[in-house]
């Protein structure tokens, strides 16, 4: 249940309101923006909503039990804060959101109805629309450790502890081919063997993508001093020749890997001699060793 300020009550008490909706948006990379349904700027909690977004809501609605409660919001790609570019990468993707009811007449008087975060973004010619989920859809989210042979902590992170910012690890790469976006030629890698960089990060720090980070799914050493990469995903802006990354060191999750690639099998958060379906299918034999193998073969 929620409470009304006093001030907020009294006024919806007299029949007459003065209302508007509210948006705060948090982003992953920390920024913050306000915008609200409001003909005119509305500050309150140190965060201004500005109104020249065009946004309209969908109708909120909020039911019992543990479904996810969604609406939708969409507008028009006239604000500066909100480019078709930054939805393209992904920007706003799980951004934290509160939605409010606001007395635009005295923003003190408002009331929150709904926190959540932008789920599914989609966008047209002139609009966008985005879906704003319930707190409830994390539960729909996996947590907690899995019980498997392969790590699960990621390479680098604070259960990892490998330092990827040792020269071994990381290296500075420039395009000089790029084809579709995906497919690039970089000088800069040519002390790192194959697969180096295989299932690490690439951040490009200068270019059209300046900022954003992207998957590496193959690497692979070529003649006259290039290295080719290839991406999981395209970029969402055009990479030109020239363009300068960062890339780092990945990891296949594998105990092998941790061992000899970063000499961190101390720390390894898989279980690598977790008992797999050849010791559950093994049957009992009078001699040898009882190890899932063929009986036929050897």
């Amino acid at each position: 249940m929620k409470t009304m300020p006093a001030g907020l009550q009294d006024m919806l008490d007299t029949g007459v309101t003065t209302l508007c909706n509210c948006w705060c948006v948090e982003r992953l990379d920390g920024a913050v923006f306000g915008f609200t349904d409001h003909d005119r700027p509305l500050t309150f909690a140190g965060v201004t909503h500005k109104p020249e977004t065009g946004l309209t809501a969908s109708e909120v609605s909020s039911s019992l039990g543990l479904a996810v409660d969604t609406m939708e919001v969409e507008g028009a790609l006239s604000s500066d804060e909100i480019t078709e570019d930054d939805i393209a990468l992904g920007a706003w993707d799980n951004a934290a959101i509160e939605l409010w009811r606001v007395d635009w007449s005295n923003v003190a008087n408002r009331v929150i109805l709904r926190r959540g975060s932008i789920g599914e973004v989609t966008r047209g010619d002139l609009a966008f629309m985005a879906e704003l989920r319930g707190l409830t859809h994390e539960l729909n989210q996996e947590s907690g450790r899995k019980y498997q042979r392969a790590c699960d902590a990621v390479v680098g992170d604070d259960r990892c502890r490998v330092n990827l910012d040792q020269s071994a690890f990381r290296g500075n790469g420039t395009v000089s081919v790029a084809l579709d976006d995906r497919l690039i030629a970089a000088t800069g890698l040519t002390g790192f063997s194959d697969e180096w960089f295989a299932q690490g990060l690439l951040k490009w720090t200068s270019g059209a993508n300046t900022g954003t980070v992207t998957e590496v799914s193959g690497h692979l050493k070529q003649v006259d001093g290039l290295s080719a990469l290839t991406l999981w995903t395209r970029a969402g802006r055009t990479i030109n020749v020239g363009d300068t990354f960062t890339v780092t060191a990945g990891c296949d999750k594998r105990f092998a890997t941790c061992r000899q690639k970063f000499s961190n099998q101390l720390n390894f958060r898989g279980f690598p001699h977790v008992p797999g379906n050849d010791f559950a299918l093994s049957t009992a034999k009078r001699s040898g060793d009882n190890d899932g193998g063929s009986f036929f073969n050897g």
